[in-house]
């Protein structure tokens, strides 16, 4: 095991330029992709509460309470029905937005055993997330009473315009860091892959490995450079001997 470990090391420090090239390079073009071309995403939400506004008078009961957490998940569905958004819709043509539309931008959560709803809009434009989600909010308190023949909705706090918002997507910084690793492991990946098929022998160590032999010799590479190099040495001893021939003279 720990040969195949030492194998792996020796594959990827082989292969590290290719690697840190593809890491290089993807890293690039996700950061031109994240800043000049994703359009920024804002977010803006609203919550409401479910109670019964016609119990308040009295004493809190238990049993009202659950009631009201357990119908949060039967409002978390409608609140996304066409019953809602196509009435938002309606109302508000100025969004330019379809009862579908608003369903897809939209989303409803709630935390574990409260009455607290939160709607909440993603949208390219701030504004319109702001107005969506005040009016997905109102309608919903309007119609609610005829859908379920009960009262007990009523808004916690509206979503407001603020100056200079901040986008919630594209993360840049988060982005890059994401396609690095996934380039690591592709670069890795594509280092094995390429030592998989490649059945050369290269160096000693792929001799020793492959046919188990000790390396008597090794015949290094000669390069042009080597060529022009050895030919001025050869030509500086020719001097040197026509010189020293001269002298005998």
């Amino acid at each position: 095991m720990e040969l195949e470990l030492k194998d792996y090391f020796r594959i990827v420090t082989k292969r590290i330029k290719l690697i840190l090239w593809l890491v290089v390079v993807i890293a690039i073009i996700t950061a031109i992709f994240s800043y000049w071309f994703m359009k920024p995403v804002y977010q803006s939400s609203t919550s409401l509460i479910v109670n019964n506004s016609q119990d308040m008078s009295r004493a809190i009961d238990l049993n009202s309470v659950n009631l009201d957490i357990r119908l949060v998940d039967t409002y978390k569905q409608i609140i996304k029905t066409a019953a809602i958004t196509d009435k938002v819709a309606e109302r508000n043509t100025e969004l330019g937005l379809t009862g579908d539309q608003i369903s897809s931008i939209i989303s409803v959560s709630s935390v574990s055993n409260t009455q607290v709803l939160n709607i909440s809009a993603r949208y390219s434009d701030y504004p319109t997330t702001v107005a969506v989600v005040n009016e997905v909010a109102k309608v919903f308190v309007e119609e609610i009473p005829k859908i379920m023949t009960v009262n007990n909705v009523s808004i916690l706090n509206e979503a407001k315009l603020v100056d200079n918002p901040s986008p919630v997507a594209p993360n840049p910084i988060l982005n890059i860091a994401l396609s690095m690793i996934v380039a690591l492991m592709l670069g890795i990946g594509l280092a094995l892959l390429l030592e998989y098929l490649d059945d050369t022998i290269k160096d000693e160590q792929d001799v020793q490995q492959y046919i188990d032999l000790p390396v008597l010799m090794i015949i290094p590479t000669v390069t042009e450079e080597d060529l022009s190099k050895g030919k001025k040495s050869t030509k500086n001893v020719r001097t040197e001997v026509a010189s020293n021939v001269t002298i005998s003279k």
